[in-house]
C-alpha cells in the first residue's frame, strides 16, 4: 500500500482540544519575541543531538564528500536554532517538538542525507531478527496471561531504548550497545510516572478489540523484540492488527518499506510468525516523515484503515509521550514509551527512562 500525497485527519482522533506538543513550550502570556526558558531547554536538547546526527552522517556512503556535508549541517542548525533562540517567530516559529525536528530533517535532506542512520538500523535489524524466536518463546513459556502481557510491556519499554535521536542513549549505544534482554531486567522499578497497567490487565482478561493500530516507532529491538511480539499476542487473541509506520526516513524509525521486508524475514514459507496466522496483520503507510507526528497529518490509506479500529497504541517518546500523549481518541488508546529527555521527565514528574503506560477507555 502507498500513501496518497493529500494528508487527512485521523478519523478516531477527538480535535476539539487536540495540540500535537504534551510539555507547553510558552503560554499566550509570554512575550511572543521573547523565548522561553523552556524553549530554551529544548533547544539546547536539540543542539546536544547535533553531535549524534552528524557522526552518522559523515559515514553514510551514499552521500559524496559526506564528511564535508555532516559538518555543513550541523553549522547549519545550530544557526538555525540559534535564530529562533534570538528571535521566537523566526523560521515557522515559535517552536515546538514538531518545528525542531521538521527543520533538523529539512538540513539533513536539502544536503542530500536521506537516511543518514540507514546502516545501523540494517545492523540492529539483522541482531533483532536473529533473537525474535528466543523472545517470543520466552513469552510463549509463560502461561498467567496477565503475567505474560506485563512481560510483552516490559520488552516495548526495553525495545524503546533504542533511540538515536535522544543524545545520551544515543552516545550509550555508540559505547555498550542496548542489548535486549539485560534492558528488561533493568527498567526503572514500577510504579511508573504514568502507570494504567493493573487497569489494562483487568480488560485484557475480559475484553477484545476488533482492530487494533499501533503506531511503531524505532527499528531494531525496538519494533521487532518489543511490538512485533505484542502484536502477535493481539493475533492470537482474534484482533486484526494494523502497524503504522513512517513513509520517510528519520533517524532511526522504521519505515514502512523497512518494517515490510522484516515481516517477510520473520514469516515462515506458510506465512506464520512462530506459529501464528499473520493474515490479520497489515501494515499501513503513516505517510509521516518525522519521529514525532501530527494527527491531523496522516495518509488517507492509514485514515481508512483506521476508521473501524476499537483500539489505537502510540508508542515511542515522540509518538506516544512528547505529542499525543494527551490526545483523546473515540475508541481505547494506549500511549506506550520510555522517557527519553530530562524536560519531560521533570514535567511529568518522573525519572529520567522513566516508563509510560497510558491506557485510557473510548
Amino acid at each position: 500500500m502507498e500513501s496518497d500525497s493529500e494528508m487527512v485527519q485521523f478519523p478516531l482522533l477527538i480535535e476539539s482540544s487536540y495540540r500535537a506538543c504534551t510539555v507547553p513550550y510558552r503560554f499566550p502570556s509570554d512575550n511572543p519575541r521573547k523565548a522561553t526558558p523552556t524553549e530554551i531547554a529544548w533547544m539546547d536538547t536539540y543542539l546536544n543531538s547535533i553531535p549524534s546526527f552528524k557522526k552518522n552522517a559523515e559515514s553514510d556512503t551514499t552521500v559524496n564528500d559526506a564528511p564535508t556535508k555532516a559538518e555543513k549541517f550541523a553549522q547549519r542548525y545550530a544557526e538555525l536554532l540559534d535564530d529562533i533562540k534570538k528571535d521566537p517567530e523566526s523560521h515557522g516559529g515559535p517552536p515546538d517538538c514538531i518545528l525542531l525536528c521538521r527543520l533538523r530533517e529539512q538540513v539533513l535532506r536539502e544536503l542530500g542525507f536521506r537516511d543518514a542512520f540507514k546502516k545501523i538500523k540494517d545492523e540492529e535489524n539483522a541482531k533483532a531478527i536473529y533473537l525474535f524466536a528466543d523472545v517470543v518463546r520466552l513469552n510463549d513459556d509463560i502461561e498467567d496471561g496477565e503475567k505474560r502481557l506485563e512481560n510483552l510491556v516490559r520488552g516495548i519499554f526495553a525495545g524503546n531504548l533504542f533511540d538515536l535521536g535522544a543524545a545520551q542513549l544515543a552516545e550509550v549505544f555508540s559505547r555498550d550497545g542496548m542489548p535486549f534482554l539485560a534492558s528488561c531486567q533493568n527498567l526503572v522499578p514500577r510504579p511508573w510516572v504514568i502507570d494504567d497497567l493493573d487497569i489494562f490487565k483487568a480488560k485484557w482478561s475480559r475484553k477484545s478489540w476488533k482492530k487494533a493500530i499501533i503506531f511503531v516507532d524505532n527499528s531494531g529491538a525496538d519494533v521487532i523484540l518489543g511490538i512485533l511480539p505484542f502484536a502477535r499476542e493481539l493475533l492470537k487473541r482474534g484482533t486484526q492488527v494494523v502497524l503504522a509506520a513512517n513513509d520517510l526516513p528519520s533517524i532511526n524509525d522504521v519505515t514502512y518499506h523497512e518494517l515490510v521486508e522484516i515481516i517477510s524475514k520473520l514469516k515462515d514459507e506458510s506465512g506464520m510468525l512462530i506459529g501464528v496466522d499473520t493474515k490479520n496483520l497489515l501494515i499501513a503507510n503513516s505517510g509521516n516523515d518525522l519521529p514525532v507526528i501530527d494527527l491531523t497529518r496522516v495518509s488517507q490509506e492509514l485514515a481508512y484503515l483506521a476508521s473501524d479500529a476499537e483500539l489505537v497504541i502510540l508508542e515511542g517518546n515522540g509518538r506516544g509521550i512528547e505529542t499525543n500523549l494527551y490526545a483523546q481518541f473515540k475508541c481505547d488508546s494506549i500511549k506506550i514509551g520510555t522517557v527519553k529527555h530530562p524536560e519531560v521527565a521533570q514535567f511529568l514528574g518522573g525519572r529520567l527512562y522513566d516508563c509510560v503506560f497510558k491506557y485510557n477507555e473510548a
